[in-house]
């Protein structure tokens, strides 16, 4: 019940538009319910069913004198117009009536469609602003193309299940409460058993729909790993093919998509039970009002128009009934993917931004690490374990060592991607947690093992953040980057788009936009994280030549492999098993004889 009031909270960006819903269903539900009974009576004056009334009754604040007074009514309007023209105006009565009726039932929906699109809408909005605020750590344990199935097909369900039965629980309910009035007005005994009806069907329609519930969210979750698989094979082609594993893969998908079908299949059954449940019931209450109505009618209880006039408004329950019991299972079926959706809005962030932040541009003098400790989540081991360094301002520090180290992970703690469990990171003295997120990273460029790209054009791949920059500082860049020649051959020159990730590139020149992204930046701190590890012989020698240029006056942390990219580095840092084991320069490591050493002698061999 919370995650769907969370949901109907959405509704009060949308006053207007509900204003005009409600509107147009109270009129919807008056030419229905109210407007064809109301012409019963005339009906039988004008037939010569019940006789005309020449005396106005006195009037009365009662069931009696009111129909008595528009019977009066209804015989002058016969006297003075005759009984053919009255039967015209009956009819013409009848026609406005049904066209009112479905002109309000029209407008219901054309105020309803915005309200259901916009709310889908602010949903994806909501959960794509809080993916980008997720931290990493998140999405270590959670699956790409499970998030995806949860902004894309998850919130589909929720429209179509939820959303799509806002008109029902506005309209139908009316639409019971007048007719239900109307029979109570009739006869208080026949309406009774119709009572019966309606809470016998909201037990056993809420009964299977906790069950439906339970099956929903076992096939959202199953949709969701289908959505993974598709990812993971999309991006692992190249070695799905090379390996000739597409039979294994296809297999791997086949039975998740089969299971996928079970649980819908199961879902259906269920669902379009409500339907024909709620139609049979009601054809047995139907079948007893009949009898029971004969008898009240032979015995004089009830005028047989006035029978007619209670089946009528029964009519008008039935359908409600079992658009309400219908509407009860997709509810149930989208509550699994409302779930689902607030299990991403509520997950906590742990890196918060501070209550009073304090802004920086630039930094006076060093950064310090100060006995940091850091484990990842559902990690014994720390991957950082007691980790102290000074990296003063304008200074290149290299970090290097084997796989595991604790390289990259000491990066990813300075622009606050995790923070460490004991100890503290400084920025002039200053612990970062203090400082403002979003001032703090853009102290900040960082270049990746990886080239992260994306699927647009190379000059907004350069420009990426960085909206404000000129054209003649993104040439600028990638000319620093050794990028300006290959760009310029191609197609479109910097408006080229580059494909998924850049696949229209060489790894080389993708590595080269990242780098190009990086310098024009131009921030005080630079991550250099295996930064030339893509490129070939000689543009690694160009880009490395503008990296130093770029790297003097500028504090720079460098991880590499290649020791050949960081013999002009201030200070290398030697790191193995999450600690620092050595630290100078290139030849006060070589003196040492230690780790460094050995690292240097394997790659010359």
């Amino acid at each position: 019940m919370k995650s769907l009031l969370r949901l109907l909270a959405y509704v009060k960006n949308y006053k207007p538009q509900i204003a005009g819903h409600l509107i147009s269903n109270i009129l919807t539900v008056f030419f229905s319910v109210f407007s064809v009974p109301a012409l019963i009576p005339f009906l039988n004056i004008l037939f010569g069913v019940e006789a005309a009334v020449a005396e106005r009754p006195e009037w009365q604040l009662n069931a009696a004198s009111i129909q008595g007074n528009i019977n009066y009514w209804f015989s002058q309007f016969i006297a003075n117009h005759g009984k053919e023209q009255a039967l015209i105006y009956a009819c013409g009565f009848i026609i406005i009536v049904f066209f009112f009726k479905n002109l309000f039932r029209y407008l219901a929906l054309v105020f309803m469609t915005p309200v259901r699109s916009g709310i889908v809408r602010d949903i994806r909005q909501k959960l794509y602003e809080k993916t980008m605020n997720l931290p990493l750590a998140y999405f270590s344990e959670t699956r790409k193309g499970d998030m995806m199935s949860r902004v894309t097909a998850d919130v589909q369900e929720v429209e179509w299940s939820v959303l799509g039965v806002l008109e029902t629980a506005v309209r139908e309910p009316l639409m019971l409460l007048g007719a239900l009035g109307t029979m109570l007005f009739i006869s208080s005994k026949l309406t009774f058993f119709v009572f019966i009806l309606i809470l016998f069907t909201a037990l056993v329609i809420g009964g299977l729909g906790r069950m439906l519930r339970k099956q929903s969210g076992a096939a959202q979750r199953t949709l969701g790993t289908l959505v993974a698989r598709l990812e993971e094979t999309l991006s692992g082609l190249r070695i799905i093919k090379a390996f000739g594993a597409e039979n294994y893969q296809f297999q791997q998908f086949q039975q998740t998509n089969n299971t996928y079908r079970q649980w819908i299949n199961r879902l259906l059954w269920r669902t379009d039970l409500s339907s024909p449940l709620s139609e049979f019931l009601g054809v047995l209450t139907f079948s007893f009002l009949i009898w029971y109505g004969f008898r009240e009618v032979n015995a004089g209880m009830i005028e047989i128009s006035t029978f007619f006039a209670f089946l009528y408004a029964f009519f008008l329950i039935l359908e409600p009934s079992k658009k309400l019991s219908k509407s009860i299972y997709r509810i149930q079926k989208g509550m699994a993917a409302i779930d689902r959706i607030d299990d991403i809005l509520d997950t906590v962030n742990p890196i918060q931004e501070p209550s009073h932040p304090i802004r920086m541009q630039d930094f006076s003098y060093q950064i310090a690490y100060e006995n940091v400790t850091f484990a990842y989540e559902g990690q014994e081991k720390p991957a950082l374990n007691q980790v102290s360094l000074s990296i003063p301002k304008g200074k290149s520090i290299a970090l290097v060592g084997s796989s595991g180290a604790g390289k990259s992970t000491f990066i990813d703690l300075l622009p606050r991607f995790y923070d460490p469990q004991v100890g503290k990171i400084t920025i002039d003295g200053r612990d970062i947690k203090q400082l403002s997120i979003s001032s703090l990273r853009k102290m900040m460029s960082v270049v990746s093992q990886e080239a992260i790209l994306f699927n647009d054009s190379i000059y907004n791949n350069i420009v990426f953040g960085m909206e404000a920059a000129t054209k003649a500082q993104v040439i600028e860049a990638a000319k620093i980057a050794n990028a300006h020649d290959f760009i310029l051959a191609s197609e479109q020159g910097y408006q080229t788009n580059i494909g998924d990730r850049g696949t229209k590139l060489s790894g080389g020149q993708r590595q080269r936009l990242t780098i190009a992204r990086a310098i024009l930046r131009n921030p005080p701190i630079l991550i250099l994280d295996e930064a030339t590890s893509a490129l070939d012989s000689e543009s690694e020698k160009l880009v490395q030549d503008a990296l130093i240029k770029v790297m003097q006056n500028r504090t720079t942390i460098v991880v590499a492999h290649r020791l050949s990219t960081i013999q002009h580095a201030d200070q290398i840092v030697v790191m193995k098993d999450g600690q620092i084991i050595e630290q100078g320069s290139h030849f006060e490591l070589l003196e040492q004889g230690g780790e460094y050493q050995k690292l240097v002698a394997l790659q010359a061999i």
